[in-house]
């Protein structure tokens, strides 16, 4: 095939799968937590490390990791105990970090404007190797977390108080789905760009929900809906010279119309049907028997 016959194909689809994995991996934990707009947020403040990274000569990807997981952290004791002025010190940190990364990024000498448009909304041909290793060692932190912790986030992510009755370390598990989110932006930023990065983390795990019941279902799917998206809008970047990032959000959200359309008809369907089972079991009487109430061993 044509699109793998170029090196900064192979690495863009690499990358791709990578984001595809990722980004819903994470995204179903901020989802049930309500913090849809957290990656949005850590996106803004990503781009203070992209210019930090021109500003050294040094990776922004690793530099956009440092300085994101920071913001996360701060982010999350922000939530954790500002109560009354929380939301102007997040909207202090989200803008900030936008203005300090495009100021850093202008008055670095390798910076330029084209570098921080393929940040900002992903660039295919800007994947080195260099970053392709990048974002292989910080998607496997991402998976091994997402994975390994996944009862416990996914209590946390339910009910805080229920888990530390239970005995939970609620603090360090807030954080450190904060911190994983942080990883998962630096992740996605070369490919879905710093803006639409959150897009990517929340509508698969969305779209997901419309047709699975259970969390390890919607984790599935959620995951399988991100690779693909993530491919076909590689893919399609690649032959009709669109901008990748764009293009992977909106077939996302394509998917999750279509799903959302399918999904609806059937559970009025299935409320019918539980609807007459329930009027069934009342003309029968609390005493009747029926053959489901058989048991066999």
């Amino acid at each position: 095939m044509e699109i793998l016959e170029t090196a900064f194909m192979q690495r863009a689809l690499i990358a791709a799968v990578l984001v595809g994995v990722t980004a819903p991996a994470v995204g179903i934990y901020l989802v049930q937590r309500r913090q849809a707009l957290m990656g949005d947020g850590i996106g803004h403040v990503a781009m203070t490390g992209v210019g930090l990274g021109f500003l050294l000569s040094t990776n922004p990807v690793w530099m956009a990791t440092i300085v994101s997981v920071v913001g996360a952290i701060t982010m999350e004791l922000i939530r954790a105990y500002g109560r009354t002025r929380g939301d102007i010190a997040l909207a202090m940190l989200f803008y900030g970090g936008m203005a300090g990364g495009v100021l850093l990024i202008n008055i670095s000498d390798a910076g330029s404007t084209a570098n921080l448009s393929s940040y900002l909304f992903g660039s295919l041909s800007t994947v080195s190797d260099e970053d392709l290793t990048a974002i292989a060692l910080l998607a496997a932190f991402v998976v091994l977390v997402s994975l390994g912790l996944r009862r416990q986030l996914f209590a946390v992510s339910q009910d805080e108080e229920f888990a530390r009755v239970t005995g939970l370390p609620v603090r360090a598990l807030n954080l450190l789905i904060a911190v994983t989110a942080a990883v998962t932006v630096s992740v996605a930023m070369r490919v879905v760009g710093l803006l639409l990065v959150s897009a990517l983390m929340v509508v698969p795990v969305a779209a997901a929900q419309q047709i699975s019941r259970s969390f390890r279902a919607t984790f599935t799917v959620a995951v399988g809906i991100g690779i693909a998206v993530t491919l076909a809008g590689t893919a399609t970047s690649y032959y009709q010279d669109v901008p990748p990032g764009a293009t992977i959000v909106l077939l996302a959200i394509a998917i999750f119309v279509t799903l959302t359309a399918l999904a609806t008809p059937l559970a009025r369907r299935r409320a019918r049907a539980l609807e007459a089972s329930e009027a069934e079991c009342t003309m029968e009487g609390p005493g009747a028997r029926r053959p489901s109430d058989d048991v066999k061993v």
